[in-house]
């Protein structure tokens, strides 16, 4: 019931909506800060959406719930094919990473392996008062002792991504080598 509780109350929740589905809220005279008070199906009706999309509304919503997890994070997991905190419990933050890296195809910031190992943790024990950077320990000592995968993508995100880096910040980039290859 606290988990419920909890849920509801974050207000600051932000969803991809069509003009359409915003329209469809509006018409409901339902708030996005409110989409989790509905089940599925009912969002199914509300939005005049298919059930997928409902569904991944909903899933986008309950994620934005996890302390330091945003909308893009909940993309993220949504397109690793996760649509509720309850088919996080028992993963691993780590396989996630490599997970999501494969389906990238290009590896991430350090980082993003801490926010995996916070929604697993959430997932596991609704614990509202860890972040993302409680978890950098955790894994900086989980990689140095395991390393990373052979079939780890060799490209970096921002060597991908289009990321234009400038003199400074490559100088800086290159003390996170250790993290981050050969920069």
């Amino acid at each position: 019931m606290l988990l419920l509780l909890k849920m509801k109350s974050k207000t600051s929740i932000k969803l991809p909506l069509t003009d359409n589905e915003k329209a469809n809220l509006r018409k409901n005279k339902i708030k996005i800060a409110n989409v989790l008070d509905f089940a599925i199906d009912e969002l199914e009706v509300l939005l005049n959406a298919t059930t997928e999309r409902a569904k991944e509304i909903y899933a986008l919503a309950e994620f934005q719930t996890i302390p330091s997890v945003g909308i893009k994070f909940s993309e993220d997991l949504v397109f690793l094919g996760y649509y509720s905190l309850s088919e996080l419990k028992h993963k691993d933050g780590a396989k996630l990473t490599d997970e999501y890296e494969q389906k990238k195809g290009f590896w991430t910031d350090p980082c993003v392996e801490d926010q995996f190992r916070l929604v697993v943790n959430y997932a596991n024990t609704n614990d509202t008062r860890k972040t993302w950077w409680d978890f950098t320990e955790e894994r900086k000592e989980f990689r140095a002792k395991n390393g990373y995968p052979t079939s780890r993508p060799q490209k970096a995100w921002f060597e991908t991504l289009g990321y234009k880096r400038k003199d400074k910040k490559a100088a800086t980039n290159k003390m996170f080598a250790p993290w981050w290859g050969d920069v």
